[in-house]
């Protein structure tokens, strides 16, 4: 046998004690990770049978069938939905008012719209303040520089739930009553009843379309917005232009302003006392610890890069808007996405001052029907899947941004 042949079989024999070994490995890993999931599910599966056995022995029975049982209570504000009326009957969801004859799981449902309402209008708008403000950090302007410091300082070491009731009691509360509410540019009116502004609505055409045609047009925006290709990037534009164009053609957008009597205002849309308290601390809250994310991250970047920018003769302003911003969001969306789950957490502090969200309705729910244990199982998976939305989202943004970094 040649010196090649003995090679050659050397390798053959190794290649395939190598495939054994990651084979063997293979294996080794599936059964451990199988393991730990077969026993979590015989704790969780001991726990559950444990507490039904307990709450049996005090006439106690665990069951979700609660849910469909007449509400008898009525909910301040929001919405729920339906499956019951319009053409679309059984198969067309629609929104409407809860009342106290709909059932108890329509109640958790006008709370988790209440919840996801505040937090998505948080989310907005704390990522905007806290942007500026940690701009405002790193401002050469004195004043600046040391008002924004103080001011997150003294947010970040007060708790959220005394900053709530601050807000709600302080704040809100104080504004002037509804008959000599500041009425401001653009149909705005300001009371201690309530923010009221105006709000779009559709008129002409039916409405199911409109909706057909504006969810489509939305999923061609985000198209054009997300993928790598140029072409298709193009197509997507053109389609989303073109259901805009069939959408105003099948009706029209309108304004519908408010208007204010002495005790009560009409038309458009309205924000209670306790959410904009609750909203209130929360964007101001969250915009605080966001501003020291963003603080953070800039003066991580190389210091070399101002100085490059300058040398082109570029402003301050320009360099953070075409320099350093774009690389800083890269950076901090992992961060964010953890804020984001906190912030939407946090709205359950909203039970304080009163606002109907998804824990507030618990514990009416609980002390009505006495199904306490089976209201928190539905309130923390709630919590829990939003909070995978909120991780799974960030995530997907955080990966493109890294990889049109890295196309660039």
């Amino acid at each position: 046998m040649s010196i090649d042949q003995t090679g050659a079989r050397n390798r053959v024999a190794g290649n395939d004690l190598h495939a054994k070994r990651q084979r063997s490995n293979r294996f080794r890993y599936q059964a451990v990770q199988f393991t730990i999931i077969a026993a979590a599910v015989a704790v969780l599966t001991l726990l559950i049978g444990a507490v039904t056995e307990g709450l049996a022995r005090h006439g106690i029975r665990f069951s979700f069938s609660f849910l469909w049982d007449k509400a008898g209570f009525d909910i301040s504000e929001g919405k729920t939905l339906v499956f019951d009326q319009g053409i679309w009957q059984g198969i067309w969801p629609r929104f409407i008012e809860f009342t106290g004859d709909r059932s108890i799981a329509q109640a958790f449902v006008t709370g988790l719209m209440n919840t996801i309402k505040v937090a998505l209008l948080a989310i907005v708008l704390s990522t905007i303040l806290g942007t500026l403000l940690g701009l405002a950090r790193l401002s050469t302007n004195w004043v600046i520089r040391n008002l924004s410091f103080w001011c997150v300082e003294f947010v970040r070491n007060t708790p959220l739930l005394i900053q709530i009731v601050f807000w709600y009691f302080a704040v809100v509360l104080k504004f002037p009553p509804l008959s000599a509410a500041a009425k401001l540019y653009g149909g705005i009116i300001i009371s201690q009843q309530g923010f009221y502004f105006p709000f779009p609505t559709w008129e002409g055409g039916d409405s199911w379309i409109a909706l057909v045609l504006l969810t489509a047009a939305f999923v061609a925006a985000m198209g054009a917005f997300v993928d790598r290709s140029r072409r298709t990037r193009r197509i997507c534009a053109i389609v989303a232009v073109a259901l805009i164009g069939l959408l105003l053609a099948n009706g029209t957008i309108a304004f519908d302003y408010p208007v204010a009597s002495r005790f009560r205002a009409s038309g458009g849309a309205s924000i209670s006392p306790e959410m904009a308290a609750l909203l209130l601390a929360i964007v101001v809250n969250s915009a605080a610890y966001i501003a020291e994310i963003v603080r953070g991250s800039i003066d991580a970047l190389p210091k070399g890069q101002w100085e490059a920018a300058a040398s082109l003769g570029m402003s301050r302003r320009q360099t953070l808007k075409d320099i350093i911003l774009p690389q800083v969001f890269r950076i901090v969306l992992p961060s964010f996405g953890n804020q984001y789950i906190s912030l939407t957490k946090n709205t359950a502090l909203g039970i304080a001052i009163g606002y109907p969200d998804l824990f507030n309705v618990y514990g009416t729910v609980g002390n009505q029907t006495g199904h306490s244990l089976e209201g928190i199982v539905i309130v923390m998976a709630s919590f829990l899947i939003l909070s995978w939305i909120i991780s799974a989202l960030v995530g997907w943004a955080d990966n493109h941004l890294n990889r049109l970094g890295a196309m660039r």
